[in-house]
């Protein structure tokens, strides 16, 4: 993939028409562009981008909307949908009003490249050097809004909807193919209230302590119907099903199976410093299919065993003994 710096393009004389009359207020997305535009340029990420191939979307249109995604909260999903269905955000990325869009794993992928390289850091850096021109920021204030955590909050936002999104691919793969076994392995009614509708909805809960309590639900139903589908006396085409054991294989790499000091069984979502998580190019980043999250890069001990296939965590073989060391002595001749 090659890049040619060129930043943000010019907003259409019809997109900019419907934008002041949709919003004569202006919005979040509007004031960015108009007052932000010089910070997401092409330049600082050339380096990251190859000169041959075919070109890529630029570096500068996807960090707008990074940024946008965290501001408001949302997926890579719900982000590549707002590309294509809002007229700010059109206005802001200077798109045609009939622009399809791109797809939401090139975010993931824009990602990846920047922590690559070392990037992530580059718009943060250009707009606090904005800001601290245009006078907005004093030195020494305390800044809330980091790369990092922009990175960090899409990705738990992605993994939550994931699970969510396993869980009922697998019970309408199972509704068709098995609807009498499903019916007497979970509350069908209460499932179906939780999993009718799409999981990545418009909004995730709000408050940190609620995503976290569904984010435990998506597991305990997961873990449920892993269990019930494994089990003996279960028909084994019903484990064959690809969504199940898509479902597994998620339940696996998202949560932590453990027993706390009450020997209750807990199970949460894994954490990469705790528990691990798996590498990106064994990592699945879809509920129907199996499409990893990204390609190979270097090797890295991240806790995770990835030929397991068990809810339980995997443990690593003990390391080998070292040899003694021969005793040096006087020989006698």
């Amino acid at each position: 993939m090659s890049m040619r710096p060129e930043g943000l393009p010019e907003v259409p004389e019809q997109t900019v028409m419907v934008a002041r009359a949709a919003f004569p207020q202006g919005s979040l997305a509007i004031r960015v562009r108009d007052r932000l535009a010089e910070v997401f340029a092409d330049e600082p990420f050339a380096s990251a981008f190859g000169v041959r191939g075919a070109p890529g979307l630029s570096p500068g249109v996807l960090c707008l909307v990074t940024v946008l995604q965290f501001a408001e909260d949302l997926t890579d999903r719900q982000a590549a949908a707002m590309a294509v269905r809002a007229i700010d955000w059109k206005y802001a990325l200077g798109a045609e009003l009939t622009d399809t869009g791109f797809d939401a794993s090139v975010l993931s992928r824009f990602r990846s490249r920047l922590s690559d390289n070392g990037m992530e850091r580059v718009v943060f850096d250009r707009l606090l050097e904005y800001c601290v021109e245009e006078g907005l920021v004093a030195a020494g204030g305390r800044q809330r809004t980091d790369s990092t955590h922009v990175i960090s909050a899409v990705r738990d936002l992605n993994r939550l909807e994931l699970a969510g999104e396993s869980v009922r691919a697998a019970l309408e793969a199972l509704a068709v193919a098995a609807p009498s076994w499903l019916a007497g392995q979970v509350d069908v009614a209460e499932f179906a209230h939780r999993y009718g509708p799409r999981v990545d909805g418009w909004r995730m809960p709000a408050s940190q302590t609620k995503r976290d309590r569904l984010a435990q639900v998506f597991g305990q139903d997961a873990l449920a119907l892993c269990r019930a589908a494994w089990s003996p006396g279960t028909p084994p085409w019903i484990r064959e099903i690809e969504s199940v054991q898509i479902l597994r294989q998620i339940l696996v790499q998202t949560y932590y199976l453990s027993t706390d000091t009450r020997g209750r069984e807990v199970i949460k979502k894994r954490a990469a410093d705790d528990e691990g998580v798996p590498p990106g190019h064994r990592r699945l980043a879809s509920p129907t299919t199996r499409t990893h999250a990204g390609r190979p890069r270097a090797r890295a001990c991240s806790g995770w065993a990835t030929r397991s296939i068990s809810p339980r965590p995997a443990t690593l073989p003990p390391k080998p003994k070292p040899k003694p060391k021969p005793v040096s002595g006087r020989h006698r001749i």
